[in-house]
């Protein structure tokens, strides 16, 4: 990172850095040290740079020129190589960030402290709604965070900040930016731009981008110069505007975004795989069949679209005893198709109302903290859902049409802090309610007039005369009890403690206890998932598919109980920030192998969702020196070590170690960084997978300013990536040997603020 100082996040928030990063760019302890003391003044923004830059866990912004010169595609792909962060790539279109290990739904994705609903908890080729080209800034905090921001924190926080609702007027009533890129390596072209309009008190501001991509490049020894079905395209705009007074706004906006993007690895032909109890056979046989029947040669594929409607608001002194109170308000109304050739085979939709209201109350015997109230209610569905091409069979009866999962959640929550002399002291505490109701599909009776015939005097002497209406009875009840209710009461609390040694160091300790109740599909999973190339059965569904599983259940909560040590130092020429973290998890709920079977040439894997005690340790950070005015070294790395206690086998998907080293050189109209990375080999498997080779990165940008002294300016920038072209396959992914990560890719573009 560019800066350790926290307070580059504050700059970011308050909206005195663009969307296009023109400032921060100046290098120098001067600049860190000035940008650390901005952080006072935006205690009224409530992002998690205000929340927790004194605590024990770490705290990492993306923002300036290093967020302009590492935005991709995708979040995942954009955050990775910061320490402590890898990512799970599925070609161009879907990156998720891995943090120490985990990845969504261990990790919590905000929109400016407000959640971000999608469907990338459920499938790892389901896309991240941000477009970077949009966002001022990225916080990313390491370590649990379950209880500000719920269960799904216990890995870490990532806070997506962005300008669709102005805070502040902007100077001299107009203000904006602008952006354009071309990528060799895809044939990546890219545009976007902003402005923020002030008209009195009422501030309005527009944003909008367009991204096109084809397939990739890849290096020599994968067996073709571009990865299939790795293409990605996309647009989308966002609307709004706010009323700003010396105390705080309020404002609202509509934003949309439509995506494209191809899916490599992807394979229907184990749309054929079924179960025999504990057995997975993948051959068509009775009434077991190919929904597809066709070809695998075409391009699997996710049309996307999104929109979201946000209101917030932050206001100092609305009550008495109240400092500061702040409002985040949501509806998002997501669908997407996934297209396999002619066929649209499934379906996502994601309905979600959230609110968020926050109260911090002035000094009470030194304390400052903020209560808190959440409520969600959503409406999902799209899982266990493969064949919506075909239509309703001629002469059959059952359910037509896929199950709505019905969420309710109230959240409450308090954190709180003071400072006693050097140490700074924080807790906080966080309890929810969640319930999930499975809805019934519509039940079709659809028989000729010759098979009812034929059938009805066996029904009538079964059933008696109302024998239709027995056997839709029938078959809702038992759905019912295959998709039961499930209700969840996590509780999570922290405690955490600063040692503010000097001006320069600090030492900081976290103590949490954090627990997540299981999301849609670790629930309800019953069928084939033709992304991860497997066949999943949930908690809910064990005893459905075999007697011989565990007990089916809805109560499981997984429980973690961890411990964060940081290390910090913030000014002179040598920074760094360091942590090391230790995580005791009861009940981990992880898919356990049953069986794979390759009867069709792919490899599918029989997955039973259970719960085992497992245990996570490592450490990452970085250390950064300020060699002169113009230049700096930082070396970075990251290390996790997974045990699973009760299990004789490995986590899936464990990121292995990784060091780099980067060297930044800012003198004049010029920038000018190069990096290198090397990832180690991974050789800690799950029985499932298979060992990854290590592979080194070069990376390297160069970008030239056409005003380097001005506040707002143009620039030119190339940025290359992969830069020796190394062939090289990330563990983390359900689709690694399928999808590499990119060739060698320059990106050539312009930037521009006003």
């Amino acid at each position: 990172m560019r800066h350790l100082a926290l307070g580059v996040a504050a700059m970011a928030v308050t909206g005195s850095a663009s969307v296009f990063a023109e400032e921060g760019q100046e290098g120098g302890s001067e600049l860190d040290a000035d940008a650390t003391r901005v952080i006072d003044k935006v205690v009224t923004i409530g992002t998690l740079a205000e929340a927790d830059a004194n605590s024990a866990l770490p705290l990492e912004v993306l923002s300036g020129a290093e967020l302009a010169n590492r935005r991709q595609g995708g979040l995942g792909e954009t955050l990775a190589g910061l320490p402590g962060i890898h990512l799970d790539n599925f070609g161009g279109g879907a990156s998720r960030p891995v943090i120490r290990g985990q990845t969504i739904p261990r990790i919590e994705i905000l929109s400016d402290g407000a959640n971000l609903y999608d469907v990338s908890s459920v499938a790892p080729d389901h896309a991240i709604t941000a477009e970077p080209l949009l966002l001022d800034g990225i916080e990313v905090l390491r370590g649990s965070a379950a209880a500000r921001y719920g269960g799904n924190a216990l890995n870490g926080a990532i806070n997506l900040i962005d300008g669709k609702i102005p805070k502040h007027l902007p100077e001299n009533g107009l203000e904006g930016g602008a952006e354009a890129r071309f990528g060799t390596g895809d044939e990546e072209a890219a545009a976007a731009g902003r402005a923020t309009l002030g008209l009195g008190q009422f501030a309005l501001h527009v944003e909008g981008f367009r991204r096109a991509s084809e397939n990739y490049a890849v290096p020599d020894g994968f067996g073709s110069d571009k990865l299939k079905d790795s293409f990605s395209e996309g647009d989308g705009y966002s609307v709004g505007g706010s009323w700003i007074t010396s105390k705080g706004y309020i404002g609202a906006a509509y934003s949309r975004l439509d995506s494209e993007y191809g899916l490599p690895g992807h394979s229907h032909k184990n749309a054929v795989c079924h179960t025999h109890g504990t057995d997975l056979h993948c051959a068509a046989h009775g009434g077991y069949g190919d929904p597809f029947g066709s070809s695998d040669d075409h391009t699997a594929k996710i049309n996307l679209r999104a929109d979201r409607i946000d209101v917030r608001a932050d206001y100092a002194d609305v009550l008495p005893g109240v400092q500061h109170a702040r409002v985040r308000l949501s509806y998002t109304d997501y669908q997407h198709d996934e297209i396999d050739g002619p066929f649209i085979f499934t379906a996502y939709s994601n309905e979600v109302y959230d609110g968020r209201v926050e109260l911090t109350h002035k000094p009470v015997s030194g304390f400052v903290g903020t209560f808190g109230v959440q409520y969600t209610e959503g409406e999902f569905t799209g899982i266990n859902v493969n064949d919506l091409h075909e239509e309703f069979p001629e002469n059959g009866w059952g359910f037509d049409g896929p199950s709505y999962h019905q969420t309710e959640n109230v959240g409450i929550f308090l954190s709180e802090a003071r400072a006693f002399g050097a140490v700074d002291l924080e807790f906080a505490i966080r309890k929810d309610w969640r319930e999930i109701d499975v809805t019934v599909p519509p039940f079709r009776m659809q028989l000729t007039p010759e098979i009812e015939a034929l059938y009805a005097p066996f029904f009538v002497v079964i059933y008696g005369e109302n024998w239709k209406e027995v056997l839709e009875a029938n078959s809702i009840e038992t759905f019912k009890k295959r998709n039961p209710t499930s209700k969840h009461d996590p509780l999570s609390a922290s405690i955490g403690a600063t040692w503010n040694l000097d001006s320069d160091y600090s030492i900081a300790l976290s103590l949490a206890h954090s627990e997540r109740a299981p999301n849609i599909r670790e629930l309800y999973a019953y069928g084939n998932n033709l992304a991860t190339n497997s066949y999943e059965v949930g908690l809910t569904q064990s005893r459905r598919a075999s007697s011989s599983f565990p007990e089916s259940a809805t109560d499981v909560l997984e429980k973690t109980d961890s411990l964060n040590l940081t290390f910090r130092k913030t000014q002179g020429p040598t920074q760094f920030e360091v942590g090391a973290f230790y995580m005791d998890v009861e009940d981990y709920i992880f898919a356990r192998l049953i069986e794979t079977d390759d009867e069709t040439g792919s490899p599918h894997n029989y997955l039973l969702y259970v719960t085992a005690d497992a245990k996570f340790s490592g450490i990452d950070g970085q250390i950064s020196h300020q060699i002169s005015q113009e230049s700096r070294l930082t070396v970075f790395g990251d290390y996790v070590h997974t045990d699973m206690t009760s299990e004789d086998d490995e986590l899936p998907r464990i990121p292995p170690a990784r060091l780099g080293v980067r060297y930044e050189l800012d003198k004049g109209p010029i920038f000018a960084e190069v990096e290198f990375i090397h990832t180690f080999d991974q050789d800690r498997i799950a029985s499932y997978e298979t060992e990854t080779d290590s592979y080194n990165l070069v990376n390297g940008t160069v970008t030239y300013r056409l005003d380097p002294d001005a506040e707002k300016s143009t620039e030119f920038f190339l940025r290359g990536t992969n830069l020796f072209d190394e062939l090289a396959y990330v563990h983390t992914s359900f689709v690694k040997s399928q999808s590499p990560l990119r060739g060698r890719n320059l990106v050539l573009g312009v930037r521009t603020s006003f």
